[in-house]
């Protein structure tokens, strides 16, 4: 197992068997999202995504939460304190910026990107757990939306993932009234794969985990653009002509001819990504 220094105790890394596990490491404060992890989770990301080592990434939280969100101790100490204030030009450009380098990264990504829950996913937590292209859930975990208990509308993408997962009514349903999710009643709407009991978090993810490191990371990588693309236009045939381009490309890799003779001769195929 390799451990990464990412210049801040607020997250962790690890790299092992191609999956690089980033754990959001705030307990005493379920893991709400700091300055420092933010940056931090955006850089790993941006790292991540260039290093071929890398195969599959795992998000999850320390302790008994997921994330919290956005530190409503830190913002109210903010709102409240002197020093010199933030422009809204300012702010709304960080905001940005913070958004596009962490949801935006693992929704993107060209790798598969897994969350898991060992508890609450809420506001901006909860987008970054469905900004992942699938979830695993501890049975005493919860989702909520939270935004309209603090007055807020809500950020890092969760209105478009959320839209997309469950339509637009339950989406709003769960916006505007920041209903508790349970574990249960999140795979039965869609919003996770997997539901296990606490102690089996760590095993069962991790299983899954090896399962997309040792896949066929070209095709992969070539899916999960087809199935972004899938959800942002309405063209059929557009998304047929990149369906086409992408599988024609798999066609010429190492993979795809080793997985074909691995099955002609009945064994298991061995993926290299190349």
């Amino acid at each position: 197992m390799t451990i990464t220094n990412t210049g801040t105790d607020h997250l962790l890394t690890a790299l092992e068997d191609g999956v690089l596990t980033l754990t959001m490491n705030r307990p005493e404060a379920r893991n709400a999202m700091s300055g420092e992890m933010n940056a931090a989770l955006g850089a790993a990301l941006a790292k991540a995504e260039l290093d071929p080592e890398v195969r599959c990434i795992v998000l999850t939280g320390a302790g008994k939460g997921f994330c919290a969100g956005g530190d409503v101790k830190g913002m109210n100490a903010r709102n409240t304190g002197g020093g010199r204030e933030t422009t809204i030009d300012e702010a709304i450009h960080t905001q940005r910026v913070n958004q596009r380098a962490t949801s935006g990264k693992l929704y993107t990504i060209p790798k598969p990107t897994l969350a898991a829950l060992p508890g609450a996913a809420a506001g901006a937590g909860l987008a970054l757990a469905l900004a992942c292209d699938m979830r695993i859930m501890s049975r005493n975990a919860i989702m909520t939306t939270a935004f309209a208990r603090v007055g807020f509308s809500g950020d890092y993408g969760g209105t478009f993932f959320l839209s997309q997962l469950v339509g637009q009514a339950k989406a709003r349903q769960l916006y505007f009234l920041s209903e508790r999710v349970s574990a249960d009643e999140a795979l039965a709407l869609g919003l996770t794969n997997w539901v296990c009991e606490p102690d089996e978090l760590a095993e069962q993810t991790m299983s899954i985990a090896r399962r997309l490191g040792s896949g066929p990371s070209v095709a992969y990588r070539y899916m999960k653009e087809n199935l972004n693309r899938a959800m942002s236009s309405g063209d059929v045939f557009e998304c047929m002509d990149l369906e086409a381009t992408h599988h024609v490309h798999c066609a010429a890799t190492e993979d795809h001819r080793n997985a074909t003779k691995a099955f002609v001769e009945k064994r298991e195929p061995v993926f290299r990504g190349r």
